[in-house]
């Protein structure tokens, strides 16, 4: 069964990792997806050709999520080119790890931008082009784990996804009445770009794995059935919710 069949769905930061995943995976459930990315061209490309591989139409558009603009071109270019948005992923995130006491302000700075701002700007474009529409829609974000729990070298990152997970329980009842539904993911440790340098250690990559029930690491494509089921209209009484995809690593950190 294809639970996005005929509808328009937009992934930010989907050149890789989960992005590229809920990209891919919406295509599979019947979706045509335009993506947006930052710098990798090449990743961009073969994400579209995947997606037209499976019967899709899919677009990239290249831009920074930090500059407010960039959403507003993202969802415009998007709805020209394949008629209608009716869910938007904000996904697009960076987790440059580093020590508390010294943290550069540029590195805080772009942190807050790309993760917080951009989500937030990604959101409301969306919402506006939804509203525009009239027929309703699915907003999905991907929080973090570290929403919920603390990081030593993640004191610029985790309010970040604090903040994106409390977005969308308030743009859920912003939005309620356009019938446009908002929901988070918090994914666990997902094996991505982000954090392959830190997890590079054996040592420390056999330690997370054994904090998780379900004895190893996520995956990339972990993250699709519940993001497609949240964009989904099999989760249409459903808003203003925050889905743990961790392998149950958060109920384990005792």
């Amino acid at each position: 069964m294809k639970l996005l069949d005929g509808k328009t769905v937009l992934v930010t930061g989907a050149s890789t990792g989960i992005g590229r995943a809920a990209a891919i995976g919406a295509a599979q459930h019947g979706a045509d997806v335009a993506i947006n990315y930052h710098s990798r061209d090449d990743d961009a490309e073969a994400v579209v050709e995947a997606i037209r591989g499976l019967g899709r139409k899919g677009i990239a558009i290249k831009g920074d999520v930090a500059d407010a603009a960039t959403a507003t071109d993202f969802v415009a270019r998007a709805k020209a080119e394949l008629g209608h948005v009716d869910v938007m992923v904000s996904n697009a995130g960076i987790c440059p790890f580093h020590g508390f006491l010294d943290m550069p302000a540029e590195t805080l700075e772009r942190t807050l931008r790309v993760n917080l701002h951009g989500a937030y700007y990604m959101v409301q474009a969306a919402a506006r082009a939804m509203v525009d529409q009239g027929d309703g829609g699915a907003i999905v974000a991907v929080s973090s784990i570290s929403a919920l729990v603390g990081g030593e070298y993640q004191t610029h990152y985790t309010p970040t996804k604090a903040g994106v997970h409390s977005l969308m329980q308030s743009t859920a009842i912003a939005l309620g009445k356009h019938r446009i539904r908002c929901n988070s993911v918090l994914p666990g440790t997902i094996l991505t770009e982000i954090n392959k340098d830190d997890l590079a250690d054996d040592e420390k990559r056999t330690y997370m794995e054994s904090r998780v029930p379900l004895g190893r690491l996520g995956q990339p494509e972990d993250m699709v059935g519940p993001i497609v089921f949240l964009a989904s209209d099999m989760a249409a009484y459903v808003t203003g919710a925050a889905l743990l995809v961790d392998g149950g690593m958060f109920v384990n950190l005792q």
